[in-house]
């Protein structure tokens, strides 16, 4: 396919595929194109002066040594080859796409990418494992990390936010493997109930229980959405209030005025200087936080998270893999264990029963769909087991021959001492969930 054949099959100009004589032409004027620059001279300049000086080197380099090319085959040539020589080749046009939120790069001749949750493979490939790892190493480089057989992994954030994990042979067999998450766009609540994440009346009581300090934590597997439900329950918190959030690669996009973001630091390429999530979080405490984020619990930062929720920070909110409300909290419990303290698993349910309020499920469908799927209330104290209470669920109908997940989401009673620290808080609870006693009886007791 010609290269104006393969404008014409794809609107926004991308590359769909990368034969060997097209490939040959980039790497041609692009060692051209290196010749005649003074890259001093480049790199006083920004970004955007960059681009716009070595397009306009370029063409004349293409006006005077290149084939003749139409005006439409010129200008994708000249997009490939500023692509290759200053941005990231072939991914720049899916880094540029807003409907992508992930990258999957599976050595040179497989790119997957996902698009509202389905994913898909592109046709189109890199020309060959060195131009892969060229990329790669050139993602790495401005992070300061390097990554050959002796660091075959990295895992890092770009500047513009784009998160990146890295593994290259020996570890991977089936080449340079590269996954780049997209910064996600940030929701409210309300937005949310548009894409079918929640219903009307679970945001209410979402929204009511995070003004009210209620300690939540936001479960789920990978991608379905967590840290987009944590951005907009952050969302919430009053401008008033001095919010810090703790995270592994930054990703919350909190618009209160008071807010610190911590980003854990990985060891440099000498193997020093790395700052762990649990350095973050037990020095956020110092801070005088009314509240902390973490975006994700992975390790022994659990066990001061959750003493931190326990012992003044009310209202903190934090994220943890798991498929379902029940092992979340065995997790946070596994994920606890692992700090150096040695503490007995009753004792660490005691510090769970004690620091957690809400649990909040999210699953990703198989039609590529986000839901809340359980809100729960945990309901124990001290050193019981846990005792969940199901106050919101969805309840899924069978699949449409269209693959589309559809049902319905149901509410419950909430447990009488969450209706009453709301009411005290002056937040209202949503009729469709109604209380364990009577409206009168709740506000009888609340006034005394």
């Amino acid at each position: 396919m010609s290269l104006k054949a393969r404008i014409a099959a794809s609107p926004d100009h991308a590359a769909t595929t990368d034969r060997p004589e097209e490939s040959h032409l980039v790497g041609t004027f692009r060692a051209k194109l290196l010749e005649e620059i003074d890259l001093a001279e480049m790199s006083s300049l920004g970004a955007a002066e960059r681009r716009t000086r070595l397009e306009r080197v370029l063409g004349h380099i293409i006006s005077r040594e290149g084939p003749v090319l139409s005006t439409a085959e010129r200008a994708l040539l000249i997009r490939r080859v500023v692509d290759e020589a200053l941005g990231l080749g072939i991914l720049e046009p899916l880094l540029e796409d807003p409907s992508i939120t992930e990258i999957m790069v599976n050595g040179p001749d497989h790119i997957y990418v996902e698009r509202a949750g389905r994913v898909e493979r592109l046709p189109m490939r890199f020309a060959s494992g060195d131009q892969l790892m060229q990329t790669i190493e050139r993602i790495v480089s401005t992070v300061n990390r390097r990554v050959d057989e002796s660091n075959p992994m990295v895992d890092a954030r770009l500047p513009s936010g784009e998160r990146v994990n890295v593994i290259i042979p020996p570890l991977a067999l089936t080449g340079p493997t590269l996954t780049i998450r997209r910064f996600p766009r940030s929701y409210t609540l309300h937005e949310l109930i548009g894409l079918g994440t929640l219903d009307e009346p679970m945001t209410l009581f979402l929204a009511s229980l995070v003004r009210a300090k209620f300690n939540v934590i936001v479960s789920g597997a990978t991608g379905s959405g967590k840290t987009t439900l944590l951005n907009a329950l952050s969302g919430l918190i009053p401008d008033g209030e001095r919010v810090i959030t703790v995270e592994d690669a930054a990703e919350l996009q909190l618009q209160q005025q008071h807010v610190i973001s911590l980003e854990a630091r990985p060891a440099n390429v000498e193997g020093k200087g790395q700052i762990t999530i649990r350095d973050l979080v037990r020095n956020s405490l110092r801070m005088r936080p009314d509240r902390i984020i973490v975006g994700e619990v992975r390790g022994g930062e659990t066990l001061d998270m959750l003493q931190a929720m326990s012992t003044g920070h009310d209202g903190s909110l934090a994220t943890v893999h798991a498929n379902s409300a029940e092992d979340a909290l065995m997790r946070l419990q596994t994920l606890a264990s692992m700090s150096e303290v040695k503490i007995p698993f009753e004792a660490l349910r005691d510090q769970i029963n004690s620091a957690v309020d809400v649990l909040v499920q999210l699953t990703r469908h198989a039609d590529g769909s986000r839901r809340v799927t359980e809100i729960a209330i945990l309901d124990s104290a001290g050193r019981e087991d846990y005792r969940l209470v199901s106050v919101a669920r969805f309840h899924p109908r069978p699949v449409a021959p269209d693959g589309v997940v559809r049902g319905h989401f149901q509410h419950h009673p909430v447990p009488r001492r969450v209706a009453e620290r709301l009411y005290l808080s002056g937040e209202a609870l949503p009729p469709t969930f109604g209380v364990g006693d009577t409206e009168l009886e709740l506000a009888t007791r609340a006034a005394r």
